[in-house]
């Protein structure tokens, strides 16, 4: 048999920026990899770490204003890297925190900024209303959006991105304009904790198919289901889905 082809996850800040469950993050894009018949080989970051030289797939998750802040300055000094990365169509997932320091800044509620890298076109203001809740949102790219929003910072949106998905429970970005997440080339951000890629494989499956697409220029193996497994993956993440679109916001 063929040695699996190695995938290079590289999660950002996990000390830092892993609340509400986003490690689950990395746990579903390793056995997923996995079952495609490749080896997924995890690297956390922290500041002052090493970046390290191979990265096919960039995950971030949330974190407290005090999370953003310990990070902020080791953020902006990896930021042209992360630019490269996002440039070549790199596939990222940033959740919350780090979805909000992608974009351009976030102003506190105390007025304090916290500046982005600027990846994404967005700014996030900091407000006394905390939106939280159960939410489902439509896309056109990945179907119905499944997760769990828990923040005060509200996001908009410039014209440099893209929403990822209209909002039909809950509230998303802001308590506006109905958007949840943004998209700009292969990254996806998003304020959606639960973790995110449990409830929603196909987004899941799309960071997989453009790493391996990136790395090998050939399409990801089909899923095999672990043996000894009573029902198919995908029809258990399907009985999931239909449970949490249930839940009251």
């Amino acid at each position: 048999m063929a040695e699996p082809k190695p995938i290079h996850v590289l999660q950002l800040y996990p000390r830092d920026m892993n609340i509400y469950g986003d490690f689950g993050n990395a746990l579903v894009l390793q056995r997923r990899l996995q079952w495609r018949g490749y080896e997924p080989i995890l690297h956390s970051y922290d500041p002052e770490d090493e970046f390290p030289e191979q990265v096919d797939l960039v995950i971030g998750g949330g974190g407290q204003d005090s999370g953003q802040d310990k990070i902020q300055q080791d953020l902006l000094r990896i930021g042209d890297r992360l630019h490269t990365l996002a440039q070549s169509g790199t596939p990222m997932l940033m959740i919350c925190g780090l979805y909000q320091l992608f974009g351009h800044s976030f102003r506190t509620r105390e007025g304090r900024e916290i500046k982005g890298v600027g990846i994404l076109d967005l700014r996030t203001e900091g407000t006394d209303t905390r939106l939280i809740g159960n939410v489902v949102a439509e896309s056109t790219e990945f179907g119905e959006i499944l997760g769990y929003e828990n923040h005060s910072g509200q996001t908009y949106l410039g014209p440099g991105v893209q929403p990822l998905a209209r909002v039909t429970k809950g509230e998303g970005n802001n308590a506006k304009d109905s958007y949840e997440g943004a998209r700009f080339k292969n990254i996806v951000g998003s304020y959606l904790h639960g973790s995110l890629l449990p409830k929603n494989p196909a987004i899941a499956d799309f960071l997989i198919a453009t790493a391996v697409q990136n790395r090998y220029a050939e399409a990801s193996q089909p899923q095999i289901d672990p043996a000894g497994s009573a029902q198919p993956i995908d029809e258990l993440t399907r009985k999931a889905r239909t449970t949490a679109t249930r839940r009251p916001r």
